[in-house]
């Protein structure tokens, strides 16, 4: 009896560090394609009787397609349940119909993932609108508070930016961890083409910024807000993400222009300094 946590290839590392924190066993997982390029997966623990813990973010899309056979897999076994874990859920920023026959992909997503789960965890979704999505229990949690203590005991930061007013709480919140101040960006159109992006109430000259959210793809957002906060005085700009994504070479512009570029293990990459896993673990143990 007891649990166990299954780990597709996408998310093998925050697997580990999640099975570590709730010292239950890793389960063995081949994962590989064919020439073709289709998905094969298979468990070579036994997970009769257990509580099994499946963890896949769904980033790129082959690894949708790898949860869903996992999930299959895992079924196969006379399991007493199954927790579907996706660190980071691809698609959520399509929550709802922009353009007349467009799909809602975040909620086509919900409904595969729920057909073969008990229970779904996530981390800082894009929305917690999504959650209604699932006829299962479903539940979120945030990174950052992670963030937070790992940039205590960094001791450089005195200032904490949200890029826009939407995600002001999670820079209050890590902001809170540290001990230091926070705030967001506004963006005031001077003109057709001239935008001026400026912290909402708080004076950035001399101090420490560190810029939060939960996905970065392209950059571009940090990108500006980084010139804007440097042209205000700022004496260095961090950022941190939940999500990783760093589309189109990102990841190289960032490091090049900023002071630092810290994210989760969410989506493992080369700046994936904060682990998630004992904040799912602890949200787990408490469900």
């Amino acid at each position: 009896m007891g649990a166990i946590v299954v780990a597709g290839s996408a998310s093998t590392a925050l697997g580990g560090a999640l099975a570590a924190a709730l010292n239950v066993p890793s389960a063995t997982v081949e994962s590989r394609r064919f020439p073709d390029g289709e998905a094969y997966v298979r468990i070579h623990d036994d997970l009769a009787g257990k509580e099994v813990i499946v963890i896949q973010s769904t980033f790129p899309d082959p690894s949708i397609v790898e949860l869903l056979i996992l999930l299959d897999a895992v079924r196969e076994f006379p399991i007493t349940s199954v927790t579907t874990v996706i660190p980071y859920f691809a698609y959520s920023r399509q929550d709802k119909v922009f353009e007349k026959g467009e799909a809602i992909s975040a909620r086509a997503l919900a409904r595969a993932i729920a057909a073969h789960s008990d229970r779904f965890v996530s981390v800082d979704l894009h929305t917690t609108s999504i959650l209604k999505w699932f006829d299962i229990p479903a539940s979120h949690v945030t990174a950052m508070r992670d963030f937070g203590h790992y940039f205590h005991k960094e001791g450089r930061i005195d200032l904490v930016m949200a890029p826009d007013k939407g995600a002001v709480d999670r820079a209050r919140v890590t902001a809170e961890i540290i001990g230091c101040d926070w705030d967001h960006l506004e963006k005031t159109r001077i003109d057709a083409t001239t935008v001026r992006i400026t912290p909402k109430q708080l004076d950035v000259r001399g101090r420490h910024v560190l810029l939060v959210d939960d996905v970065i793809s392209t950059g571009g957002t940090i990108l500006k807000a980084t010139e804007s906060l440097r042209g205000q005085g700022a004496a260095s700009v961090t950022a941190a993400c939940t999500h990783g994504l760093f589309a189109q070479g990102a990841l190289d512009r960032l490091r090049s222009t900023l002071d630092g570029v810290v994210a989760t293990d969410t989506i493992e990459n080369a700046v994936s300094r904060i682990s998630v896993g004992a904040t799912l673990a602890q949200h787990l143990r408490q469900q």
